[in-house]
């Protein structure tokens, strides 16, 4: 099926969307850094703290949060675990299976910067809402981005 095309205002509107969410993620790393961490410490304790299961994820599931390769993922939380960020846990059901879960250190961070990047998105929505209207937004998946449940 060929899509019809787009109109300069839509061009328009998706460059204006595109650059706030660079903008924010740009910010984001900042403000990563501005707290001590780096912006892939940050990443990896909001994954580690937001994850659906409360004894906490995997590497593997790090890795998926995080967009990286699993060997990547084990790097990264060397390094999280000498900064004193995170710590290793045993899998209460399966001890081949190691679980990761945010120290006192790490959860300060991270809730400092949640506080932070949570009043962000609260003033950068009211800018993105009317970026949206007016944009073809069915779903079709390209293979791209994906939406974690």
């Amino acid at each position: 099926m060929v899509q019809p095309s787009l109109s300069h205002d839509q061009y328009h509107r998706l460059l204006r969307l595109r650059t706030a969410l660079r903008g924010f993620l740009h910010w984001s790393e900042a403000q990563a850094r501005t707290a001590g961490l780096t912006p892939a410490q940050h990443q990896l304790l909001l994954a580690v703290v937001g994850h659906d299961d409360p004894a906490g994820p995997t590497i593997g599931e790090l890795a998926d949060y995080l967009y990286v390769r699993h060997h990547s993922a084990v790097g990264l939380v060397a390094r999280a675990e000498t900064a004193g960020l995170i710590y290793r846990v045993e899998d209460p059901d399966d001890a081949r299976v190691v679980r990761l879960r945010p120290t006192a250190e790490g959860l300060a961070a991270l809730r400092g910067l949640t506080e932070l990047h949570v009043e962000e998105l609260n003033r950068l929505a009211s800018h993105l809402r009317p970026l949206l209207r007016g944009l073809d937004l069915t779903q079709v998946d390209h293979g791209g981005s994906r939406v974690l449940a």
